[in-house]
């Protein structure tokens, strides 16, 4: 992924600025993600009664599973900041879970930096529109306004 500097950030407003690669949700993440956060419904563990009783014809990622996949998207997606020291998650605005993701399905996230403002000496409040698509699917998994604070080092301040 390529590098920007933290005064290039604010003309970057309103473009799509990253893609991450695709990532497959397979069962096994399904399960481990049920296991971590104990929600073992049928719809997201039980291949068989959900193809049986869901509308699905299968198993489902776990929203949040989707939802949480955005870290390390933003990883593989996103340019660096040359002058970041740390990033901080700050929390999502309008968080919508569109379409289900079929397991087996490969998502990816796509990011568009709706705001940037500085805060503090050393911080950058960041807000990027998330898109999670489906690949071969028309509507997305999801969709939010994520926030996140990118700190550095004040002498570093443009």
């Amino acid at each position: 992924m390529h590098e920007i500097s933290l005064a290039e950030v604010s003309r970057l407003v309103g473009q799509e600025v990253g893609k991450s690669e695709w990532i497959t949700v397979d069962q096994k993440i399904i399960n481990l993600f049920a296991d971590a956060t104990h929600d073992h419904q049928f719809i997201h563990v039980d291949p068989q009664r959900a193809a049986a009783e869901s509308p699905f014809g299968g198993t489902i990622a776990h929203g949040f599973l989707t939802l949480s996949l955005l870290s390390v998207m933003n990883f593989s997606g996103m340019p660096k900041i040359r002058e970041q020291t740390m990033g901080l998650n700050y929390g999502f605005d309008r968080v919508r879970f569109m379409s289900p993701v079929k397991t087996g399905s490969r998502v990816r996230g796509r990011f568009v930096l709706l705001d940037c403002r500085f805060r503090a000496a050393n911080m950058l409040v960041t807000t990027c529109e998330v898109t999670v698509e489906i690949e071969n699917e028309n509507k997305p998994a999801l969709t939010a306004n994520w926030i996140a604070i990118v700190q550095f080092d004040p002498k570093d301040r443009p």
